[in-house]
């Protein structure tokens, strides 16, 4: 037991300064303020992140080339964010051809968000956890966020149009009663849609539901497509029985993460419901934590699909930190929304 107690003390005493040491010699390779972010409890986890850069100097307008943009969110192994990174830490490849970064931003800017909710009658038993998911989502947002919510069960419904305030999605919440079947696909081409109002160019949508699709009149392939297409990010709570799955929760897993990984965001599996609350403000949180990379192709555009992948260069020892991003883009060769620091935002809703 003495030889325990030193132990412990030996632990209690070194391991902070360890972590200390580490970290400061970690500035001095020129990573002058690297912060990581509290943690969030997390199940399974999978995937990372589009963009509006309103208040960080880059705005949106319309011309014949194009800026891509790739909001891009670092981790530890425990899922905490790591923050105070700077633009010679990143690399950006489009294929197998590195890319030159001209602008970059790590400042917390506004997003619109639209949150995608099942409300088909397999809910009824998970609706208490579901309000309070979409309320500690709504709190771990930028007070300046836009926010709308689509609700669907034998079909999809904008229940609330955006808003500043997010106690109009929370009043909605409590006149819901789930019921009917699940029309998720016909949901997320709606939420798509309705992102072409929005006020903001970073965009997200949140989906939570708790099975596959049974009752959408579009298709798997349309939706992907769709989606690939939007420059929205994409994020999913999927609550899922394991027991006595129906064939549409078994196939809902894959779905969700088909659909969510290309666009950037990330799709979470769950069988506790309980968990849900702390999920959602984990994603709310990573939307305020991203930074944004911005580069212009060195190709012409071809309009077909580009992979994008981002490397992180960091010190050796701190390999274990991991870039989320989105797979790819669209190019086009008509006219695309691009950023430019030197114009004011020129898009409205």
């Amino acid at each position: 037991m003495p030889a325990l107690r030193k132990l412990l003390k030996f632990l209690i005493n070194v391991v902070p300064f360890v972590i200390f040491t580490a970290l400061t010699l970690f500035s001095q390779t020129g990573l002058d303020d690297v912060h990581v972010a509290t943690r969030q409890t997390l199940p399974n986890q999978r995937g990372a992140s589009s963009v509006e850069l309103e208040n960080s100097g880059i705005h949106v307008i319309h011309t014949d080339s194009r800026l891509v943009l790739v909001p891009v969110s670092v981790t530890d192994p425990m899922q905490r964010f790591v923050t105070g990174l700077n633009r010679d830490n990143f690399e950006v490849f489009e294929g197998a051809k590195p890319q030159t970064i001209q602008h970059f931003s790590s400042e917390d800017v506004p997003v619109s968000l639209g949150i995608i909710l099942d409300v088909s009658g397999s809910m009824s038993d998970k609706f208490d956890r579901v309000r309070e998911a979409v309320n500690q989502f709504c709190e771990a947002s930028n007070p300046q966020d836009e926010f709308f919510m689509i609700t669907f069960s034998d079909e999809a419904r904008l229940a609330v149009d955006f808003t500043s305030n997010p106690d109009d999605i929370k009043k909605e919440l409590l006149f819901t009663p789930p019921k009917g079947r699940t029309s998720l696909l016909d949901a997320i081409h709606m939420g798509l849609r309705k992102m072409k109002n929005a006020r903001y160019g970073k965009r997200a949508l949140l989906i939570i539901s708790d099975g596959g699709d049974n009752h959408s009149r579009y298709g798997e392939k349309e939706i992907k497509g769709l989606a690939k297409e939007s420059d929205v990010m994409i994020y999913s709570i999927g609550i899922f029985d394991r027991y006595l799955p129906t064939p549409e929760e078994i196939r809902g897993p894959t779905l969700l993460t088909d659909i969510a990984e290309p666009t950037g965001g990330r799709a979470f599996t769950v069988d506790n419901v309980n968990v849900m609350p702390s999920i959602a403000r984990h994603i709310g949180m990573e939307l305020r934590t991203q930074y944004v990379l911005a580069y212009r192709p060195k190709d012409p555009h071809t309009g077909k699909w580009r992979k994008i992948r981002v490397k992180l260069r960091l010190p050796r020892r701190f390999a274990f930190l991991q870039a989320h991003a989105k797979t790819g883009y669209y190019a086009s060769v008509d006219a695309e929304p691009v950023t430019s620091p030197e114009v004011e935002q020129t898009s409205t809703r």
